[in-house]
């Protein structure tokens, strides 16, 4: 099931950037802990599979199913992982080859230090953006559809960008906005913005802060305020992000990236992208505001805008009824004719 040797070529010399010697490291003691579990689901012949792949060194879980039709790789946001797509991956499976994958820094992957002995940063877009150009190199070994919520979705386009021959299409789901980018900063705000960062990251303040929302309430609360329908925060909601959040090194993974202002932005990643992109939106999204977020339907590479009615900022797990059909559709407009099958 190979992509040819012009895909192979090409995904070589665009996706496989030099790196810091920082960037690779032999594996960690992680794997150990995560073991391949085989789940069967409801309404579907296949098993969903967990699995980790070695990348670079790092330990990176993913989940699996489906074994035919056009690959789908599943995206999660700001500190989410692969489990927040489980209303969505035995629905796609039974048409699709799903793949759910946790960003390096999050779920059940490695969280290496970002401070410990790095120049560069390394949690950025582009660092994830490799990352899954690699990941459906060297697992999905195929095309995929990228399915992207809130700052997956920067993920989805910067991979989209670098290695346009990768991606065949893009559904983003209340992709991030990016309000606190460094370029939507107001000019009075900047001094004080970056002050506060330098106290979170730097100083005993920032582990202080992290430890009074990495808790069961805390969650919760916060879930409520980004879910329109709050009786969709169950006890399995907020253990899926949880629980993840107590591994070691979350903290200092989500202190680096609440304190990241720079990298892309989507109006800048939007008219760099070849494939087609559907976007969808909840309504009514605390965060990331629907009027900011039209303003994406006016860029060439986006076929269509679609309003999800009275959803928050996580369509894909508060309304999976409306999400489903519309990546099914979505890719089946989009999807090359020859049939596809995994090994994995």
């Amino acid at each position: 099931m190979a992509m040819g040797v012009a895909v192979t070529l090409a995904f070589t010399t665009t996706t496989s950037p030099s790196f810091p010697s920082y960037f690779f490291r032999s594996p960690s003691p992680i794997q150990n802990k995560i073991h391949q579990v085989v789940f069967k689901l409801n309404n579907a012949e296949d098993k969903l599979q967990t699995r980790v792949w070695n990348w670079r060194g790092y330990s990176i879980r993913y989940q699996h199913s489906g074994n035919s039709g056009p690959a789908l790789l599943l995206v999660h946001g700001f500190g989410a992982n692969s489990d927040h797509w489980r209303n969505n991956i035995s629905v796609l499976a039974q048409s699709h080859r799903v793949y759910s994958i946790d960003l390096i820094g999050y779920g059940y992957s490695d969280k290496p230090n970002p401070r410990q002995n790095r120049v560069h940063s390394f949690y950025t877009f582009e660092t994830w953006a490799t990352q899954l150009n690699e990941f459906c190199f060297d697992v999905i070994k195929d095309e995929a559809f990228f399915v992207c919520n809130s700052i997956g979705g920067i993920v989805g386009l910067q991979a989209a960008v670098v290695a346009p021959h990768i991606c065949q299409g893009i559904v983003l789901l209340n992709i991030s906005l990016r309000m606190l980018h460094i370029k939507k900063q107001p000019w009075y705000g900047k001094p004080f913005i970056r002050s506060f960062q330098r106290l979170l990251r730097d100083t005993a303040v920032g582990k202080f802060f992290y430890k009074t929302i990495a808790r069961k309430e805390s969650v919760r609360n916060i879930l409520c305020q980004c879910y329109h329908d709050t009786s969709k925060v169950t006890d399995e909601l907020v253990h899926i992000i949880l629980g993840p959040g107590l591994e070691p090194g979350a903290a200092e993974v989500f202190l680096e990236f609440i304190c990241y202002s720079g990298g892309p932005l989507p109006e800048e990643l939007l008219p760099q992208v070849k494939c087609p992109i559907l976007i969808a939106w909840g309504d009514k999204d605390p965060w990331e505001p629907i009027e900011i977020g039209r303003n994406y339907e006016n860029f060439d590479s986006v076929e269509d805008f679609i309003v999800l009615p009275n959803v928050g900022h996580c369509p894909q797990d508060e309304a999976p009824h409306l999400v489903n059909p519309l990546v099914e559709s979505f890719v089946a407009r989009h999807a090359k004719s020859s049939p596809r099958t995994s090994d994995c």
